[in-house]
């Protein structure tokens, strides 16, 4: 029997984040001064490598001073960041020099709300690293400006840290049940969002073979989780596929003991997508989503599907097996046919921790991103740099397509090849030519130490590009 916890939406909401202004001289250089509250008090340094905070000896409370580097976004977001680990368990005050815009101050906002993240399956409430922080502007006619931005830095930051939560949770508690109901609960709650979960017999009723065939080796039944926003006026249609795979042996095709643990964030794809969908629903953007996310456990069992398999997907097109391992673009296959034919979607994404091939050739910081339209390559690259994630283009090779074409089947799922590229092929053949991009977070969507904003475990990358994506086509 499986162990019971409740789920695990982000505790992100619990950290205080206000605004308010410096009374008296504007500051023209950062610079310490007492906490009139009493509490913990920081401010970031006008000089120094990013990430570096010492604290400052003396006074009635702690303070310390953050570099910021060269001043660019990912400095403050770093400095954010460093300060919220050093602040550890008390609030804080951080003091905004008249010449930090509001950019800057939401870059800083997010580096706090996500530097301290913890995750820890205990008897105990996880404590935050920050309860409280204050931004303090120089001047009261730049306090609108920052709460602006910061409004928005919260959902983003929301957005991550309940990817985070979703992929960190241990396997044991989830499963695919478990995934839709949490879904259902976080984000159904959100004004505007429909949440719908497909159960086992819906998706052998409506031919979801991929879907099936993956999680057949599981006592664990698969899901299908569908959600919608529909705003009034809205001009554009995204759909947002994402893979959520809550854990992956490889099934017969097994995968090596080492590193097999971290398999429980091989659904960080679908994570990102639910949590995205949220934060478009608390930011109100005027544009309609669909999301879906296959759930499925692949495991080692007598009911496991096999290589040699030919697998009947969502519409009828059919797959050769090679690679059980190859789970993932097996229910993307399906939720991608799927969510084309009912919805008509102007454009299309998934996001997906894919191939191991992409972490050898983007390493574990940068997603890697395959596109049919050169507009919604560079849209999508520019939304990922509006809010600290990096992407880069790789190549849908056509050379390489033919290679995807079955002879007992329509589709081959693993002709071998470049990996990355050649799971992108196969995709491509279920989005009906529809706008269409890719995304491979195989590297990104972990993290093994500390850097900027991100601490060790599952990361939360590609959320905040999804939302932000989202709203460009608001705008």
């Amino acid at each position: 029997m499986r162990n019971s916890l409740p789920p695990v939406p982000t505790k992100l909401p619990e950290i205080e984040v206000s605004l308010t202004h410096r009374r008296g001289a504007p500051l023209a250089h950062l610079a310490l001064a007492p906490d009139p509250g009493g509490e913990s008090h920081v401010e970031p340094g006008a000089g120094g490598k990013s990430g570096d905070v010492h604290e400052i000896p003396g006074g009635t409370s702690p303070r310390w001073v953050a570099g910021l580097g060269e001043g660019g976004p990912r400095d403050y977001r770093t400095a954010g960041a460093a300060l919220a680990r050093a602040v550890d368990g008390r609030s804080a005050q951080v003091l905004l020099p008249e010449h930090v815009t509001a950019e800057q101050a939401g870059e800083l906002a997010m580096g706090l709300l996500l530097g301290g993240y913890r995750f820890k399956v205990s008897t105990e409430d996880p404590k935050p690293a920050l309860v409280s922080v204050r931004l303090i502007a120089a001047r009261e006619d730049l306090v609108a400006a920052y709460e602006g931005q910061v409004a928005r830095v919260r959902a983003l930051a929301a957005a991550a840290a309940l990817t985070r939560d979703l992929a960190n949770t241990p396997s044991n508690v989830k499963n695919p049940a478990w995934l839709a109901g949490t879904a259902a609960k976080v984000v159904g709650a959100v004004e505007g969002v429909t949440v719908t979960v497909r159960d086992e017999k819906w998706l052998a009723d409506n031919g979801f073979g991929g879907v099936l065939a993956v999680g057949g080796g599981s006592a664990s039944p698969p899901r299908l989780i569908e959600l919608e926003y529909k705003p009034r006026g809205a001009a554009s249609h995204v759909l947002m596929v994402g893979k959520g795979i809550t854990f992956d042996t490889g099934g017969l095709s097994i995968k090596p003991a080492e590193g097999m643990h971290l398999m429980r964030t091989d659904m960080a794809g679908g994570a990102a997508v639910i949590a995205a969908v949220r934060a478009i629903a608390e930011l109100k953007l005027p544009v309609r989503v669909t999301a879906l996310v296959p759930a499925a456990e692949n495991h080692v069992s007598g009911s496991a599907y096999r290589p040699g398999d030919v697998v009947r997907h969502y519409g009828g097109r059919t797959t050769e097996v090679g690679n059980t391992d190859a789970e993932g673009r097996m229910v993307m296959a399906d939720a991608l046919a799927y969510g084309i034919d009912r919805y008509r979607p102007d454009v299309v994404v998934d996001t997906a921790t894919l191939t191991g091939a992409m972490k050898v050739s983007l390493g574990l910081r940068t997603g890697g991103l395959f596109a049919t339209d050169d507009e919604l390559a560079a849209r999508l690259v520019a939304a990922g740099a509006r809010v600290g994630e990096a992407w880069w283009r790789m190549p849908l090779v056509e050379d390489y397509a033919t290679a995807i074409q079955g002879e007992l089947g329509d589709v081959r799922q693993a002709p071998g090849g470049p990996g990355a590229i050649m799971a992108a092929l196969f995709l491509r053949e279920f989005t009906a030519n529809r706008p269409w991009v890719h995304l491979d977070i195989a590297g990104p969507a972990r993290a093994d130490k500390t850097y900027d904003d991100v601490v060790p475990g599952a990361s939360g990358f590609a959320s905040r590009t999804l939302v932000e994506f989202a709203a460009s086509y608001g705008s």
